[in-house]
């Protein structure tokens, strides 16, 4: 049903309000529909606003959507209480910047409800522009399509009260002002302030553009633009997500509303897709991968990364892998070894597998232009283009030089790099790959035809045909990223416990957003800071122990200070720590393998919040050093230099490890003992794999 003008609207209101009695408004061809169903979605309009009706259904909790038309707001109401809102009117919930200034609509002047859709039509703050949107409810959910006429904005917007749906999480791994990701991650998000003006589909970062709430809210926005997410930046209580605007793209959003935040997820994961499979095998979950990243940076040769390896093997410090990371080629791009460095790589190769480990590598797709490749792939065109000026190769820097960047799009540019790594892997017998640096670069064209986002999903392509060892690759935003099931490793973390902290609540970010194969930066950290203390090392390798890899550097047997040049050597403790941690995450293995299986079924991520496993316990929404491992096993790892540490503990009965007691849940433990040797973890009595996982905890 349409009305014609604002006038109109509010003059049939009042007569309504009049009688006392809302006005249900439907399509004009409803004589001859169906008659209505309980969960037929319908608007009823008043003299203030439109409220459009979603009744629950099964599995569905209903909902409504206001829609105040003085000025334009959307407040989503779920059993009579606000779960999401708009900005307040100073802001505007639909926002464009117009000739350098921010503008947001206004009054609703005019709309229509027809076919399940209601279209607005409102005024803004600039005048001669005008905004329109489309609301497209179903059970549970509402598409928002909008856009701006009448003017040429250069970013869309969207904007929430932050405190409407309570908390926020999801995003992925966050820039902000107190050196997110490598050292601050809030937990929930809302704790700190994000900042993050470069979000888009190329971005190094693992990130989605998908937030949940602890109302049981969610917020999905479909661009392939970049972005610029504020949440609470400069405590300023609103979640701003804008998009860059090119030409008359709308801004596309959907809005989950559900009765869990899990439910919000698994809406989230149904949308984009779930993963079709592990790209890590068994033993890349039971075993720790060692990279010689933190170890050595790229103070590294063949000497050293053999006496590497044969301090592992000598103490007992098990892993499937020993990678060699950068700095390894004669210059970036070549593909050929060092021979200063690599006197013989076959031979070091050999000795690897002969000490039990895979052999990997470190490549990239970025050819440094001191490469002897380099000139040779721009001439044949295989080089990414200049978005300036696409006659010649796009240069970009990056922390090893100035480099092209191979094309993924072109079929000849592939292939060439393709061959490139046989030729290499055949020559050393490598048994897999890690790739690093990103595909795409937004001061590079696309090739015609194709999307900066695109490459997320023919990087996930390329490296979908190679072993990636259990440290995978970071490629996200589209379905190809995660329906690939690769392992998600995180940015370099520092060596402090601030950055053991970002650790976890990162994973949990990452995890919550559909990439569940997860696994911290190599554990210790790294980016160039001091060596980790022996109580740092130790307390992340028990942290990672209880999440589903674990991806190591540091050696506890002895390690070099980037910063002073200097070896430093661990005590016999910190060995036989890290070595427990090892044998604890390899008990756990088998339970982390059906999780893995559970995963493919389900899309449920294995790490993830307490309040996934527990939304009716509020204390569990503001938990960021806890976690469930599956539905059996709490983590409550010592992520602080102390002896102690509280531990909340969900309704319940739970097994505590440490101490081989149950005890009963739904309440703070205080002060648990913490020492250097003890971890704590609990068992969920009665869930899926909770006697196993019990045993092989024990040690039984």
């Amino acid at each position: 049903m349409r009305r014609s003008s604002l006038r109109s609207r509010v003059l049939l209101a009042a007569l309504c309000l009049a009688l006392a009695l809302p006005v249900a408004l439907t399509p004009p061809q409803r004589a001859s529909a169906e008659p209505d169903t309980p969960r037929t979605p319908r608007l009823t309009t008043s003299s203030e606003a439109l409220t459009l009706t979603v009744p629950a259904g099964p599995g569905t909790p209903g909902y409504q959507l206001r829609v105040t038309t003085g000025q334009l707001a959307l407040v989503t109401i779920r059993s009579g209480a606000t779960v999401l809102a708009t900005a307040p009117a100073g802001t505007g919930a639909l926002r464009f910047r117009a000739a350098g200034a921010w503008q947001h609509a206004t009054q609703v002047t005019d709309w229509n409800w027809q076919d399940g859709t209601l279209t607005l039509s409102a005024a803004t703050t600039l005048p001669g522009a005008t905004v329109k949107a489309r609301l497209t409810p179903s059970a549970d959910r509402y598409r928002l399509d909008w856009q701006v006429g009448g003017a040429v904005p250069d970013r869309l917007g969207l904007a929430y009260d932050l405190r409407s749906a309570g908390h926020w999480y999801g995003h992925g791994e966050t820039q902000t002002p107190n050196g997110g990701p490598a050292t601050d991650q809030p937990w929930p998000l809302d704790s700190g302030q994000v900042a993050h003006p470069a979000f888009g589909p190329a971005s190094y970062y693992m990130i989605d553009p998908f937030w949940y709430t602890s109302s049981a809210t969610g917020v999905h926005v479909d661009t392939g633009h970049v972005m610029d997410v504020a949440i609470n930046q400069n405590e300023d209580g609103l979640v701003r997500l804008d998009i860059d605007s090119p030409g008359t793209d709308p801004y596309r959003s959907t809005v989950f509303v559900e009765s869990t935040p899990l439910a919000v997820y698994r809406d989230y994961v149904g949308l984009m897709g779930r993963p079709a499979k592990s790209d890590a095998d068994y033993r890349q979950f039971a075993e720790p991968v060692w990279n010689s990243w933190a170890q050595f940076y790229t103070k590294v040769d063949q000497a050293r990364l053999l006496d590497y390896a044969q301090d592992l093997h000598d103490n007992g410090l098990t892993g499937h892998t020993l990678q060699l990371d950068d700095k390894w080629e004669s210059n970036y791009g070549n593909m050929t070894f060092d021979a200063k460095a690599y006197p013989d790589p076959a031979a070091m190769s050999r000795r690897i597998h002969e000490l039990g480990f895979r052999f990997g590598l470190w490549v990239t797709l970025w050819i440094n232009l001191d490469s002897d490749q380099y000139r040779y792939a721009a001439d044949h065109g295989y080089l990414l283009a200049d978005a300036a000026d696409p006659t010649r190769p796009c240069q970009v820097t990056w922390w090893n030089g100035t480099a092209g960047i191979v094309d993924l799009a072109n079929p000849q540019a592939r292939a060439w790099y393709k061959g490139r790594l046989r030729t290499l892997m055949d020559a050393y017998d490598v048994d897999g790959l890690k790739f690093d640096t990103r595909f795409f670069d937004e001061r590079c064209a696309p090739s015609p035809g194709h999307r900066p986002a695109d490459y997320q999903t023919l990087g996930a392509q390329l490296a979908d045909e190679y072993d990636l060892q259990g440290v995978g690759i970071r490629v996200h935003w589209n379905e190809a990223a995660h329906q690939a099931g690769f392992v998600t490793r995180q940015l370099d973390k520092g060596t402090g416990w601030n950055s053991l902290r970002a650790s976890v609540t990162q994973n949990l970010a990452i995890s919550t957003i559909g990439y569940p194969f997860v696994a911290t930066d190599m554990i210790g950290g790294s980016s160039g800071q001091p060596a980790p203390t022996k109580q740092v090392l130790v307390r992340w390798a028990q942290s990672a122990a209880l999440m589903p890899l674990m991806y190591a550097s540091t050696s506890p047997v002895d390690t070099v200070d980037v910063t002073t040049g200097k070896k430093v050597v661990y005590d016999e403790e910190t060995i036989t720590l890290y070595r427990a941690a090892i044998s604890r995450h390899a008990r756990l293995a088998p339970y982390i393998w059906d999780q893995v299986q559970r995963t493919l079924e389900t899309g449920d991520p294995i790490m993830r919040p307490l309040f996934f496993d527990f939304p009716e316990d509020p204390q569990a929404y503001t938990i960021a050093d806890e976690w469930m491992l599956g539905p059996a096993v709490l983590a409550a790892p010592q992520l602080g230099d102390a002896a102690v540490r509280d531990v909340h503990l969900p309704p319940g009965r739970w097994y505590d490890v440490a101490r081989r007691q149950e005890v009963s849940g739904g309440r703070t433990v205080r002060s648990y003992p913490t020492p250097l040797g003890v971890s704590p973890v609990f068992v969920r009595i009665g869930a899926e794999g909770a006697e196993e996982v019990r045993k092989a905890l024990d040690g039984t």
